[in-house]
């Protein structure tokens, strides 16, 4: 997924923060907006589906949720149905703003890329694992943001292999071992690849400690996989996302709320509506920063140029005929004239009229 002219891609992460309401969804919807954000993204599951009545919670969602409800039963009060998947696309599109989900099961799946004809699938880290899942992904041919959270470098290639067969084979060849390595080492496999999927470095904790947010980690799968690499962040506040920017990321995706203190696993690691119009305004301070790398000097230095740097002058009387030594010329500002990079190269030569002190020595 990229924007025009390869900027950087900010998904506002509204996920399961609308608690169940449309009402809140919608309002998600447009605080995205208005904060500037290419995409808004929630997540698309049948919660029978994605967990068994035995699933625990994870240890924030015990702390942010009622102890005595399962994660099946929060996942119930969380899904979406097919009417307010209707609803919120319809909303987004007449806001302007493209409606991304995130699937956690096959029928979610179909019905994001069969009934919404979704061309872009965001893969949870969780899910990074689920070859059969990962198949029928890339089986749809949709394009694929890859989120590798408590993954080895191993393992995002097993992932990236089931991805290449899927999308690069015959629908009748039998899937394996052998035929995802052979599909990810095959030059259609590694274009596909190229073409399709976006990685998204990430720490599956909530918050992420800044301890472990491992930013380097944007570079090790860049140059592992060739693919462009992007950031889910969960860490508190805004400066790491930022961070990543710089450190090459070309997509952000961050989890909003209305208000972190509604109720909810989510609400707590997530930002409000400031706190995202800031990070999307940073984001795109540090983008336009970032330039082109060619050193050189900018259009906005240019007038200084004459200012800050020096010219050769005399230091003395000079008088036409006279050579040019170390105790009659002098660097001085303003840089309007012979640059003191070929002091050493006047030095010896005879002045070719009066020079006055502080008068600008010119070529002879």
């Amino acid at each position: 997924m990229t924007t025009r002219g390869g900027h950087v891609v900010i998904i506002a992460e509204a996920g399961v923060n609308h608690n169940g309401s449309m009402d809140v969804a919608r309002r998600l919807i447009d605080v995205a907006v208005n904060c500037g954000a290419n995409a808004v993204k929630f997540q698309s599951f049948q919660a029978t589906a994605l967990a068994s009545a035995r699933a625990p919670k994870a240890r924030y969602q015990e702390v942010t949720t009622s102890a005595a409800e399962s994660q099946q039963e929060m996942l119930t009060r969380l899904q979406l149905s097919e009417s307010d998947h209707e609803q919120l696309i319809t909303h987004a599109r007449d806001s302007g703003i493209r409606l991304l989900s995130t699937p956690f099961d096959g029928p979610s799946l179909r019905l994001l890329t069969g009934r919404f004809g979704f061309d872009v699938i965001k893969i949870p880290s969780g899910e990074i694992t689920n070859g059969p899942f990962l198949l029928e992904i890339a089986r749809t041919g949709a394009k694929v943001i890859l989120s590798t959270g408590m993954s080895s470098l191993a393992e995002v290639e097993r992932a990236l292999s089931v991805l290449a067969f899927g999308y690069v084979s015959a629908a009748d060849e039998v899937p394996g071992d052998t035929a995802f390595s052979r599909a990810f080492a095959a030059d259609a496999g590694q274009a596909v690849l190229r073409e399709k999927v976006t990685l998204l470095h990430c720490t599956t904790e909530y918050p992420a400690p800044f301890g472990d947010t491992n930013l380097r980690a944007i570079d090790t799968l860049a140059a592992a996989f060739g693919l462009p690499v992007g950031f889910s962040d969960h860490t508190p506040g805004i400066h790491v996302p930022v961070a990543a920017v710089a450190r090459g990321a070309c997509l952000i995706e961050k989890h909003f709320t209305l208000d972190r203190s509604m109720p909810g696993p989510d609400h707590a690691a997530s930002l409000e509506p400031h706190e995202l119009a800031l990070m999307v305004r940073n984001v795109r301070d540090v983008e336009s920063a970032l330039g082109d790398g060619v050193k050189r000097a900018m259009r906005s230095e240019l007038p200084n140029i004459a200012i800050a740097r020096k010219s050769l002058v005399a230091a003395a009387h000079i008088s036409s005929g006279e050579l040019f030594t170390a105790q009659n010329v002098a660097c001085k500002r303003p840089g309007d004239g012979m640059s003191p990079m070929h002091y050493w190269t006047l030095l010896g030569t005879a002045a070719t009229r009066d020079y006055d002190p502080d008068d600008t020595i010119s070529a002879t």
